[in-house]
């Protein structure tokens, strides 16, 4: 039997130990997560275990709720350590659940702590790794410990940018870029659109009042962005719409949005689809890569979304075929030359081959996998999910251009992600070896796994 989560851990052959030796060191470029600039400006101390590890993490939420945990000890206000002995309580019944093993690595990596959580065990972790806080553990300190190279944020195209301008500012080693993130513009059928292009209508000092004037005024936040040293792009999906629609039309779905009147699907759709292409054309104009995040359906407890908010656990995988939307999309940027370099991510895994194959039908000579599949994102994020993809951009792409992982988190703990993913990427490509499916040249296999691991992420998202 294997010592719980030791140095072997999920590497199965000796193959896949030496492929991991050859990344377990490399830095992390961590270009697409939700981590809070200001606390990074802020150079945050974390004054408990349960601030850190609990505050805004829904994954652990969610199991919370399925294990029965009253809300007032997960999001409510109880105390510190009565938050994190329920979770402890939890925890231990999570077998086969990748938050059982991340947890295990954060104690590991972040406080040297090698005790399995438990009810049982819960006082005794929480004394060792609040000792570790009590030195004053402050975010510059874990991005080091990680070797953390370059970390994205996502932020709202009305976001200031204060905490980036003081972030550029100080003497912090990890390169900090903003991702430029324009879902409340993009969602024109929400009751707060009115109420957010007028805070962007301020910030730009442009009178928004028609579809060129918003759009001037994104493209002025865009230029806004870049000079923040941002490369990148995001966009939630939920699910790709496509509909082409003429200025004047246009003209009348946005009057018609800022007097708060009720739009019809066409006219939500035809905005949306014309605002994307545009940005489309901006970024890749800029030289950014654009991310298309698809699958989700989000807030669809209606009830605790109500009380609680976005992003607080009640979000799920859609289903649906929406590729002729994308399709449209993809293309009609394609023949006018204007597609930016382009990640596709799906939350549905049945939709793995489908973006693999569109991705390469959009490839071209200008540069190495120009559009491609995305990590195993959130509901695939683990060890299955990420085999899935691994194994479907294999098939029908090359595996060794793949941009490689990502946290897609908002806990300063989440880095062992990318631990997480090398060795089960060096496991998997280690059995193709042991089985005589890849020569044993070392010296090619190591340059595809940190290829995969840092140098493809560095090349993409750094330039």
């Amino acid at each position: 039997m294997k010592k719980f989560m030791g140095d072997d851990f999920l590497l199965q052959t000796k193959t896949a130990e030496k492929l991991y030796d050859a990344v377990k060191n490399l830095p992390i470029i961590d270009w697409h997560c939700h981590l809070d600039p200001c606390k990074i400006a802020e150079d945050k101390a974390f004054t408990s275990l349960t601030e850190l590890w609990l505050a805004g993490d829904h994954y652990k939420w969610r199991v919370m709720r399925a294990c029965g945990v009253e809300e007032e000890f997960i999001t409510g206000g109880a105390d510190d350590f009565e938050k994190f002995e329920k979770w402890a309580g939890v925890i231990e019944n999570c077998i086969g659940n990748p938050l059982y093993h991340w947890t295990h690595l954060e104690l590991q990596r972040v406080f040297d702590c090698d005790i399995p959580l438990s009810a049982k065990t819960a006082e005794k972790v929480w004394r060792h790794c609040n000792k570790v806080l009590d030195k004053g553990l402050k975010v510059s300190d874990i991005l080091k410990k990680f070797k953390v190279e370059l970390i994205c944020t996502s932020d709202n195209p009305a976001d200031s940018l204060e905490n980036h301008r003081n972030i550029k500012d100080s003497d912090l080693k990890t390169a900090v870029k903003p991702t430029f993130r324009p879902t409340d513009l993009l969602n024109i059928e929400s009751p707060s659109w009115a109420e957010y292009i007028s805070t962007l209508s301020e910030l730009t000092a442009i009178d928004i009042t028609d579809y060129e004037s918003l759009k001037e005024a994104a493209f002025r936040r865009a230029d806004i962005f870049a000079t923040y040293g941002c490369t990148m792009a995001d966009h939630a999906l939920d699910p790709p719409v496509y509909q082409s629609e003429d200025d004047k039309i246009l003209d009348i779905t946005i009057k018609k949005a800022l007097s708060e009147e009720a739009l019809t699907y066409e006219e939500i759709c035809g905005f949306k689809t014309e605002m994307q292409v545009d940005l489309a054309k901006k970024y890749s104009e800029l030289g950014w890569t654009m991310q298309l995040h698809m699958g989700a359906a989000r807030g669809v407890n209606t009830t605790m979304t109500a009380l609680l908010g976005k992003d607080c656990g009640y979000d799920c995988i859609s289903g649906g075929d929406y590729s002729g939307a994308l399709l449209r999309f993809l293309d009609r940027l394609e023949v006018t030359a204007s597609l930016p370099r382009t990640i596709l991510f799906n939350l549905n895994p049945k939709d793995n081959d489908l973006l693999t194959t569109i991705a390469a039908s959009f490839n071209g000579h200008e540069e190495k996998a120009k559009v491609q599949l995305g990590a195993g994102w959130w509901f695939n994020d683990h060890r299955d999910g990420m085999k899935a993809q691994l194994k479907s951009f294999a098939n029908n792409g090359v595996l060794s251009t793949f941009a490689g992982m990502l946290t897609d988190s908002r806990s300063f703990l989440s880095f062992t992600r990318h631990e997480y993913f090398r060795r089960i990427l060096c496991n998997l490509i280690g059995k193709w070896v042991e089985n005589g499916e890849y020569p044993a040249d070392f010296e090619k296999l190591e340059e595809i796994v940190k290829d995969i691991c840092y140098n493809n992420a560095k090349e993409y998202f750094t330039t």
